[in-house]
């Protein structure tokens, strides 16, 4: 996805519509707080001009919520903005943001807190990731993303975790379609010793990811034991970034339960400096490689 396609270029595929859909809504929530700040409203005056309380104008300018085409227009009304074109754009850009996103069918095993990260991750221009305690989703193949998810929720019906499986292989499509993201990884050697189904599993996952360290838009380093401790000292985290420069920098950090999504340029810094010296300190993609050729050769 472009910024351009935001304001109405040709329809974006089923994979960068979803994805599409959470960023907009994000962009749209920003541009009206600014509209709402450089005339000096409150969120208090705007959420009664809504009939709506503060909270919800501040949730649908940070783009956590979907929005009613009558409150956009009714909130540009008040915000001052009679120019008819500005006006179709935001109210263009509005329905655009209420698209449901491919991963809808999903929704009975999805959480809602993950389906937010799954619509940045969709629309993200460049991912990056430190993960320590298993291969990354993106990275997994079917068998060993079946492993995990059976681990992680033992008890649960087998039709639940193939659905969780098949999500996860879905959102994988993204690394190569026409539009692919930059993905960076650093994985710990940790991953990639600790055992998920059974040897076979294992030996299909590192050959998988050989391969997908060869693709143009994949770059994959390996932080081996023998370099002790490093910069990734805090666990796994992820960083997205965006094609559209109103758009900043997300780092998201997974819990059992929720997830935080961080996005203050001094807190972003840090993830920033924590990344570079990962990818510093691992070995070269290449040396990577090398190094999972001889794991798959012990397993």
């Amino acid at each position: 996805m472009t910024a351009g396609e935001a304001w109405g270029s040709p329809r974006p595929s089923a994979v960068e519509a979803g994805g599409g859909s959470v960023v907009r809504r994000i962009l749209l929530g920003s541009q009206l707080r600014r509209l709402r700040e450089s005339r000096g409203i409150t969120r208090e005056a705007a959420g009664y001009s809504i009939r709506a309380s503060e909270s919800k104008i501040s949730r649908m300018e940070l783009g956590r919520v979907s929005f009613k085409a009558r409150d956009v227009e009714d909130l540009l009304t008040l915000y001052g903005v009679g120019d008819e074109s500005e006006r179709m754009s935001l109210l263009g850009l509005a329905k655009e943001a209420n698209i449901a996103g491919w991963w809808h069918s999903f929704g009975d095993v999805l959480p809602g807190w993950f389906q937010t990260y799954i619509g940045l991750e969709g629309a993200a221009s460049l991912i990056r990731v430190y993960e320590v305690q298993f291969v990354h989703g993106l990275l997994q193949t079917e068998a060993y993303a079946h492993a995990v998810v059976s681990r992680g929720m033992r008890g649960a019906p087998a039709a639940e975790i193939d659905k969780r499986v098949a999500l996860r292989l879905e959102r994988q499509k993204a690394l190569v379609s026409e539009r692919a993201p930059q993905f960076h990884a650093v994985l710990d050697e940790a991953a990639l010793r600790r055992p998920y189904g059974e040897r076979d599993v294992m030996r299909g996952q590192l050959k998988h990811l050989i391969e997908m360290s060869e693709q143009p838009n994949i770059n994959l380093q390996v932080m081996p034991f023998s370099f002790g401790g490093h910069a990734g000292e805090s666990g796994a985290f992820t960083m997205l970034r965006f094609p559209e420069s109103d758009l900043s920098d997300i780092v998201y950090l997974e819990q059992l339960t929720s997830a935080l999504y961080l996005d203050k340029a001094e807190e972003v810094a840090q993830y920033e400096r924590a990344m570079a010296r990962l990818q510093q300190d691992s070995p070269g993609p290449e040396e990577s490689r090398d190094l999972l050729r001889g794991l798959l050769q012990l397993s």
